[in-house]
């Protein structure tokens, strides 16, 4: 997608291009971004339909865009300003024509969303620009005084691909949404397949990278996943009939086998479903069945993760945009981590190729290692809980897994890898069911292998979860450490988690069974756990709020001049109102962490009234449920209803609990599988660390961690160094990263505030000295 800005005294423009990559998933909420942003900001901006072939047609195909144009497009799939292959951008004459086009509207901006292949086409019209201009000039297309005003072409490009193979950002535009085609898929599959005792092979997209069917095999505990970077090793076919069988032998129902389409063997012969349904029908006899997703994965409704990352990169790149010289480099707008950042263009472009040449020579480690830490990450992941058979000698060492809090989805699949991983290192696994009071009262069972099958696709808490603390319990609870010999415990849950973990390392002074390794994973719709950006269930979470909100828009747009107050959970936390207002698109999200008072109730009104005499006629208002004692849900609605009499009539909407429940997104059932699996192999270097004269004593801080993830990685941080970071009394972090990101949201529904640009400048230079992959 182009977006084209021109600076002419202090009068902007820009344009919006989208190249046509087969990905043109969800490209419509970083389009939204970057037009409402550039108006915000005063510039003038184009929307370039067709991609390329818009630009060298000109006329029509490049239009003003309006705040309005761009209404209502979050929750489409797919691009509302087309994309299409353009033979003509290739050529030296088509380019000059587009440059001509620009040239003639003033624009100088230009931002493109798109794969590899536009971005890099992009950037040869930069570097060509002047030359171009020089010939427009000699051929009297264009004035030297037009040529002097566009003297220089800037430009900030947006990956937008599902297969997420570009270099340089952990996620691109659309690859979360596509998961979330494949997983729906893999439900539905699983299901039929555990019934008729099936094997299901699963060919997903991805002729040169692997993502998506890494991801999906990560987050459906696949018993094989085929990706080009890493060829199986020769004798595969044996390799994969054993694992097969033995999966059978040990009472598993079904087998699923995941293939990317670019899946190739080591001396670069292509591996097809069908020939591996050959191999499994012919050598074992199973009943086997394939599906090729094919262009499922490619539509739908965007993720909320997706739209965020969306809107998040637009305004990114219009502040590059705006902040860009003659001497910038060519720069992409990417996510590491949980931060946006810019990346110099053809750094990315580059190593996205160095990948193809790896796996042309064979050097597929480094293939992997050049994909980024988050690819090796998953590969690693995958590889020890699908790959290793448990050792034969036995470690005695107890671990325990329990869940504490309100059940969340993904909890589940982070007890399945921290079981699995505990009994690859040897472990023998315990679990305690329904929180403390079950460890209090001695609920601890042995948890196999087997037990965790098919576990990460399901909902809520299978261990069972209750809220009580330890503190009242700690006599039975340090008992039945002793009676089960319990060596190491992992605690997933949401604030409750943090809290107890924190009162059995207090506990230590008295009871000298607690002195053992502590960790705490963060497992909470709320995200209010201290020491992580995110918690395990806030991503579905989200996505279930903003789909609702998705449907209550469609009505109100259906009605006209209606307005939708919804109350979303998080205790005290204001993250689900915040993301989920700039993933649907809300005029207003009340939260406790920002004070509002009856003024800024007003101002909320008065913008909505101006919004209904727009074409835009509804409005959308969400409120953390304890944002405000006395501002409740019904006061808001009251006062609304009120003041927008004759104007606008208003409906409220209570969420509740079915944000806590369906089944976890990829993204969750990723996080939790990644999150349970480090658990245990730090609680194993820990236990190593702690054996001391026969037996376990840990009672160092370092001994009881939360394993969070900060800004780029996931770290391990001593439970008693967070509480200088708490407030305790509303169960909330001090510093909580995604407040910085609730002005974009309130820009986008077109208030005058001041955005906050000091830390995207800085970042720049950052980036620069960084190595290129910027993971």
């Amino acid at each position: 997608s182009l977006v084209t800005a021109n600076q002419v005294s202090h009068q902007v423009k820009f344009g919006i291009n989208k190249e046509k990559q087969q990905a043109d998933l969800c490209m419509n909420a970083a389009v939204r971004a970057t037009v409402r942003v550039g108006l915000y900001t005063g510039a003038k901006v184009y929307f370039v339909h067709e991609g390329y072939q818009g630009l060298v047609d000109g006329g029509d195909h490049i239009r003003l865009a309006t705040w309005e144009s761009v209404s209502m497009m979050l929750q489409l799939g797919g691009t509302v300003i087309g994309s299409a292959r353009c033979k003509d951008f290739r050529s030296r004459e088509g380019r000059m024509t587009a440059a001509r086009n620009l040239v003639k509207l003033g624009i100088t901006n230009l931002c493109v969303i798109g794969g590899d292949g536009s971005l890099t086409g992009a950037n040869e019209f930069r570097t060509e620009w002047s030359g171009l201009l020089a010939d427009l000039v000699k051929a009297d297309k264009i004035t030297d005084a037009e040529a002097k005003q566009s003297s220089h072409l800037n430009i900030v490009g947006m990956v937008g691909s599902i297969d997420n193979d570009f270099c340089g950002t952990d996620m691109t535009i659309g690859t979360d949404s596509a998961l979330h085609r494949i997983i729906e898929v893999v439900d539905a599959i699983t299901t039929t397949a555990q019934s008729h005792q099936r094997t299901f092979i699963l060919e997903v997209m991805g002729r040169h990278c692997g993502y998506l069917a890494l991801v999906t095999a990560l987050a459906c505990g696949a018993d094989w996943v085929f990706i080009p970077e890493m060829p199986p090793d020769e004798g595969w076919e044996d390799h994969l009939c054993r694992r097969l069988t033995n999966q059978r032998a040990r009472g598993s129902r079904l087998n699923v086998i995941i293939v990317a389409e670019g899946a190739m063997s080591r001396d670069g012969q292509p591996i097809t479903s069908e020939q591996i349904k050959k191999l499994v029908t012919d050598r074992l006899g199973f009943d086997t069945r394939t599906t090729v997703l094919g262009h499922v994965q490619r539509g739908g409704t965007p993720s909320a993760f997706d739209r965020i990352l969306g809107s998040r990169m637009g305004v990114e790149a219009v502040m590059a945009l705006l902040e860009a010289t003659p001497d910038t480099p060519a720069c992409v707008v990417s996510l590491s981590g949980n931060q946006a950042v810019r990346l110099p263009l053809m750094e990315c472009v580059q190593v996205t190729k160095d990948v193809t040449a790896a796996m042309a020579e064979g050097r597929f480690e480094d293939a992997i290692k050049l994909r980024g830490k988050s690819f090796e990450n998953n590969w690693n992941t995958y590889k020890m809980l699908a790959h290793i058979n448990p050792p034969d000698v036995k470690s005695n060492i107890n671990v325990a897994i329990m869940n504490i809090g309100a059940p969340c989805a993904g909890m589940n699949a982070a007890v399945r890898a921290a079981v699995r991983m505990g009994i690859i290192q040897g472990h023998n696994m315990l679990a305690i069911h329904d929180g403390f009071d079950g460890l209090a009262q001695g609920q601890i069972e042995p948890i196999t292998w087997t037990s965790v099958s098919g576990w990460t696709g399901k909902g809520g808490s299978m261990l069972g979860t209750k809220r009580s603390q330890p503190g009242k319990m700690l006599e039975e609870i340090s008992q039945n450490i002793a009676k089960f010999s319990i060596h190491a415990l992992v605690i997933i849950g949401g604030f409750e988690a943090y809290v107890g973990g924190l009162e059995m390392v207090q506990a230590r002074e008295k009871y000298e069974e607690m002195c053992i390794p502590i960790v705490v994973i963060p497992a909470t719709v709320s995200n209010n756990v201290p020491g992580s950006d995110f918690s395990i269930g806030a991503d579905t979470a989200l996505n279930t709020i903003t789909s609702t909100c998705d449907r209550i828009k469609q009505s109100a747009a259906g009605t006209k001049r209606r307005v939708f107050i919804v109350e979303t959970m998080g205790g005290y936390c204001g993250y689900l109102a915040t993301m989920a207002g700039l993933a649907a698109g809300a005029d207003a999200a009340y939260i406790f962490e920002e004070k509002f008072a009856i003024k800024d109730l007003e101002v909320n009104v008065q913008h909505l009234l101006e919004k209904m005499k727009t074409t835009v006629k509804r409005g959308l208002i969400l409120r953390n449920e304890k944002s405000n004692a006395n501002y409740t849900t019904d006061f808001i609605f009251n006062l609304y209803s009120e003041e927008g009499k004759g104007i606008f009539d208003c409906r409220k909407n209570v969420l509740g609990h079915m944000q806590q429940g369906g089944t976890p997104t990829p993204f969750d059932r990723n996080f939790g599988t990644k999150m349970g699996a480090k658990s245990v192999l730090w609680l194993t270097e820990k236990l190593k660390e702690c054996y001391r004269h026969g037996r376990i004593f840990a009672n160092t801080p370092d001994s009881a961690c939360v394993l969070g993830m900060r800004k780029r990685a996931l770290t391990f941080q001593p439970l008693a160094d967070l509480k200088e970071d708490t407030d305790f009394e509303h169960r909330i972090p001090k510093t909580q990263w995604w407040l910085k990101i609730r002005p974009i949201m309130k820009i986008l529904a077109k208030y005058d505030i001041k955005l906050d640009t000091s830390e995207h400048t800085d970042m720049e230079h950052v980036i620069k000295k960084r190595s290129p992959l910027g993971k």
